[in-house]
């Protein structure tokens, strides 16, 4: 027996449809699964041309570095929960697999949402900034489905130290080795010569 889902999809204000609580949802629950097609990113991207479109795309889901769920094909009711700043609901990957789950209690006829967070590349023009503009008029909006500035500063800071680290293990490696040599070079030198 498929379990009833404990919203409805219709229209909303922040963007186009949403879905709504038609019953009290508990902190905690898992609500549904972002289903659809697996598809890789190259796919994705020749599916979804962002530059040649007026707006974004929101029904891919980015599960790994290879695999992006297309809710467009084969999806479910999931791919109509809307952004939020201040969201009342969380995404969660297990196993390739992505669950919707409430952040907190959800009373009846609250519209779910969940902070999409869109990965920032850095080099976002204006452009794209008015097209990933938040609507969701929380008193914490960010203006942004974009992931907030700070979160992607602390990322690129993150793998700069992660460069950093691996390059000096990789040269402390290459000295360790010189040195090794150089100590096995000296040790046959000196045996030769005992030898004589």
């Amino acid at each position: 027996m498929t379990k009833s889902l404990p919203f409805e999809v219709r229209s909303s204000s922040l963007a186009g449809k949403g879905a709504f609580a038609i019953r009290p949802i508990r902190k905690g629950e898992r609500i549904i699964e972002y289903v659809g097609e697996r598809i890789p990113h190259p796919l994705a991207d020749e599916r979804y041309d962002d530059d040649a479109m007026e707006e974004h795309h929101t029904f891919l889901f980015t599960v790994s570095s290879r695999t992006v769920i297309d809710a467009t094909h084969g999806g479910n009711e999931s791919r109509y929960i809307n952004h939020s700043c201040e969201p009342n609901c969380e995404t969660e990957i297990d196993r390739g697999r992505v669950f919707i789950f409430a952040l907190r209690d959800i009373a009846v006829g609250e519209e779910l949402a969940y902070d999409y967070g869109y990965e920032r590349s850095g080099d976002e023009t204006e452009q794209e900034e008015r097209k990933y503009r938040c609507l969701c008029g929380t008193r914490s909006c960010r203006g942004s489905i974009m992931e907030p500035k700070s979160e992607f500063e602390k990322r690129q800071r993150a793998a700069a130290r992660k460069k950093a680290k691996a390059r000096r293990e990789r040269e402390q490696t290459k000295e360790h080795y010189r040195s090794g040599r150089s100590s096995a070079t000296k040790g046959r030198k000196t045996k030769a010569k005992s030898a004589r």
